[in-house]
């Protein structure tokens, strides 16, 4: 008997119904495609203890459930699927508007629709890296989504050429080289994203060039976990304000923060307030430098490191303080900036 899983891709995913005969695996199109056993293979996790109930599902990585009596916004981790039309404007030049998204969208809220009227709405598991609940900064649960019968729907995403391996924040934690094959696979056959007919006389995303961008920061991520692995209490992440937090009451002391930069203010004595990234706007870390202090930053062009297509990581050291908002951290002279990893090589 098929699966609820099983039988949703097979009305789902036409290409991958059946594995490409041998007699057609010759011709170069369509290329030799997998079947959904296969398919589901590649993406199978343990069966989840808990289920929650799917209420609404907004895009390929955006999903509603309901938990502990609570309505609660996922964001899945490690993928990122095209953006809706979004009434002719472009987020941003890394997430234009396509066609693709809407078949994207449809295919997800398809995924997780009853199959007939006594089946009842679909139920999910969740996982996440270390078995420790995170949220980003609008509030959203970070996690994998695993359906009742132990298939991972991120990975699976990436199998079907609904995303590519989101690495933008980092590495997966829990199925990194999962998540690289998933996508080898994908793009062999020639799904989805993947396929050059996507998108045809429309607009793309360039993803040679944003996987480049996204392999910088996650190397750059890497190496400090690493760091932070061998030196916990000397190697935080702005974007973590509760360790932050713990940091401060423990006495604070010289720390090395991973940090990206948000805003820089000029104030009226010509000193600069330098806003650090954080999971946590009301926790967020500035930086005072005084007006004597700044030609010596031009250097590090620290205004580009906002900039989409470059290494957008620091790493910053000096004294963490508690200041009157979120934090502080004092004593920071230009050669306590680092850059926290290379330049992407995006061909440009």
């Amino acid at each position: 008997m098929l699966t609820r899983t099983a039988l949703t891709l097979l009305l789902l995913a036409a290409p991958l119904q059946a594995a490409t005969p041998a007699s057609q695996q010759k011709s170069s199109w369509p290329p030799p495609r997998a079947s959904v056993s296969d398919a589901l293979r590649d993406c199978q996790v343990e069966k989840p203890e808990k289920l929650f109930t799917v209420e609404r599902v907004v895009d390929g990585d955006t999903i509603y459930i309901q938990r502990n009596g609570e309505r609660e916004k996922l964001r899945l981790l490690s993928v990122d699927t095209e953006e809706k039309y979004m009434g002719g404007k472009d987020i941003s030049a890394s997430k234009p508007s396509t066609r693709f998204a809407e078949q994207s969208t449809g295919w997800a809220k398809g995924f997780f629709l009853p199959r007939s009227p006594d089946e009842g709405p679909a139920k999910v598991g969740l996982r996440f890296p270390g078995g420790e609940e995170a949220r980003d900064i609008y509030g959203r649960l970070l996690c994998h989504v695993v359906t009742k019968e132990g298939i991972d729907f991120n990975l699976l995403l990436v199998r079907m050429g609904h995303s590519p391996y989101f690495n933008k924040y980092g590495n997966s934690r829990l199925d990194h080289e999962r998540f690289l094959e998933a996508q080898r696979k994908a793009m062999a056959e020639k799904l989805g994203i993947w396929d050059s007919k996507t998108n045809e006389g429309g607009k793309r995303r360039d993803y040679p060039r944003l996987m480049a961008w996204w392999t910088a920061r996650a190397t750059a991520i890497d190496d400090f976990r690493a760091r932070a692995a061998t030196s916990p209490k000397r190697f935080l992440a702005c974007d973590d304000p509760d360790r932050l937090e713990a940091a401060v009451e423990a006495g604070g002391g010289e720390v090395t923060l991973l940090a990206s930069v948000d805003r820089f203010f000029d104030e009226e004595d010509g000193s600069w307030t330098i806003l650090l990234r954080s999971g946590d706007r009301k926790r967020a870390v500035r930086i005072g430098v005084p007006a004597s202090g700044r030609a010596a930053l031009e250097a590090l062009d620290l205004p580009g490191t906002k900039d989409e297509f470059r290494q957008n990581y620091l790493l910053v050291t000096g004294k963490l303080t508690r200041g009157s908002r979120g934090f502080r951290l004092e004593g920071v002279g230009a050669s306590d900036w680092l850059r926290a990893g290379p330049e992407p090589d995006t061909g440009r």
